[in-house]
């Protein structure tokens, strides 16, 4: 009986940390490592084995709301913030799959706690939550919390993205 306890007085600890780290952080675009969103979106020198990104797929991963579904492509929205500790775990991964997949599948980023009239239009709860949409542009299927590469890129060839 107490690890139930114990489980849900850590997840209110983390999303009071999370809600004051937002709060107090005077510039909500600079992660805590000092980053800005075009920075992460757009790294000019990637380290070893890090995807270069054109600027099409840096903007689609700037934060700012975006055009989306894309139209005639298979899209996966990630709505979520840059000062978000899950969120930035999804980040390297959101890069990678929009490099590799540039022109098969648009990934987007959006920071809701940047552009707050998103979370509305979006419906969501809780961040992350990645949206999936076919190519036709229907909403197919919908995700709350971090989302491994593989199983993005399986929803993704699910979803009808073209192989290589």
């Amino acid at each position: 009986m107490k690890k139930p306890l114990l489980l849900a007085g850590l997840l209110v600890l983390a999303v009071v940390a999370s809600v004051a780290v937002y709060l107090l952080d005077p510039d909500p675009q600079a992660a805590s490592t000092g980053t800005t969103p075009q920075a992460m979106a757009a790294d000019p020198a990637p380290a070893s084995g890090s995807p270069t990104l054109s600027a099409g797929v840096a903007d689609l991963l700037s934060g700012r709301p975006q055009v989306t579904p894309v139209p005639g492509m298979v899209t996966m929205v990630d709505i979520g913030a840059h000062s978000c500790i899950p969120c930035k775990m999804m980040a390297p991964i959101l890069k990678e799959v929009a490099a590799e997949q540039e022109g098969r599948a648009a990934i987007v980023f959006i920071d809701v706690w940047q552009y707050n009239d998103e979370v509305k239009k979006y419906g969501i709860r809780v961040i992350p939550t990645q949206i999936f949409y076919d190519a036709e542009g229907r909403e197919r299927f919908r995700h709350e919390g971090f989302m491994s590469k593989a199983d993005i890129v399986v929803k993704l060839v699910e979803l009808g993205m073209p192989g290589e």
